[in-house]
């Protein structure tokens, strides 16, 4: 793609976020648009984020498992920016109109201690580098019209990123099997889906690994007290105005996500 065109693409992105109306495949818009070209269409708009005064604060992995790999015709995760404006607190409802076509799915989220910079990191590098281990929710998006993506697509569109809710009592990972770690997903009290941490590549210090092997390529550290959200342990839900969503995971703990009604002040 020519620097226009992507800045052309993240510009119909940012217009989707402000209008809350949702626009066509990228995909379909550029044929020839590739997943490099994708990833500078994403950093365009983490840029625009920047200029307007959010700062980035961590990444969000996604496509890890083996089906959905096959499903959208890749081999690896992609990852996506989270910004200090996508952190929503467990406490408080979250305004359902700051989404366009919400799901939500329960992750394990990492806080770094120390910093992880690739090519060759290992997973005996990324766990020392794990200062503690919270329970998350993530709330995925699509600014793609019907939820019509391609690797492309989602990519393009910060890896269909909404908002993070994180629990509150961090927990020591040594004190946790990641990939023995069993989460149930509640939705208004009734159970929806259920997992483990073995979905995540395996385990999702895989996960972490990968991602500071991907940016580190782009010479980007991720740093000390930066959070990764590692993938999803299950299927995303659907989230409807006045869901309350709980996660439940073995050793790490709960945390809730209430969608506000939409006509709520």
């Amino acid at each position: 793609m020519r620097a226009s065109e992507v800045r052309e693409a993240a510009a119909a992105l940012l217009g989707a976020y402000r209008s809350g109306t949702p626009i066509p495949p990228l995909s379909a818009t550029y044929p020839g648009a590739t997943i490099a070209d994708a990833y500078r269409i994403q950093q365009e708009q983490v840029r625009a984020w920047t200029d307007a005064g959010d700062h980035v604060r961590g990444h969000k992995i996604g496509l890890v498992s083996a089906a959905i790999q096959r499903q959208m015709g890749v081999h690896e995760p992609d990852y996506g920016h989270l910004t200090a404006g996508m952190f929503r607190s467990e406490h408080r409802p979250i305004p359902a109109g700051a989404f366009l076509q919400p799901r939500i799915e329960p992750e394990i989220a990492f806080v770094l201690g120390a910093p992880l910079r690739g090519p060759g990191v290992t997973v005996d590098d990324a766990r020392r580098a794990v200062r503690c281990l919270l329970p998350a929710l993530e709330i995925v998006d699509s600014r793609i019209r019907d939820w019509r993506i391609s690797i492309v697509d989602t990519i393009a569109d910060n890896a269909s990123t909404g908002a993070v809710i994180l629990g509150s009592t961090p927990i020591d990972p040594a004190d946790v099997d990641l990939a023995s770690t069993s989460c149930v997903l509640l939705r208004n009290g009734t159970v929806a889906e259920t997992g483990t941490g073995a979905a995540v590549l395996g385990t999702p210090l895989n996960a972490l690994a990968w991602l500071a092997n991907a940016v580190g390529g782009l010479g980007v550290s991720l740093g000390p007290g930066q959070v990764v959200l590692s993938g999803s342990i299950t299927r995303a839900i659907a989230l409807a105005p006045g869901d309350s969503i709980t996660a439940d995971f073995s050793g790490i703990g709960r945390v809730t996500a209430m969608l506000g009604e939409e006509d709520a002040p």
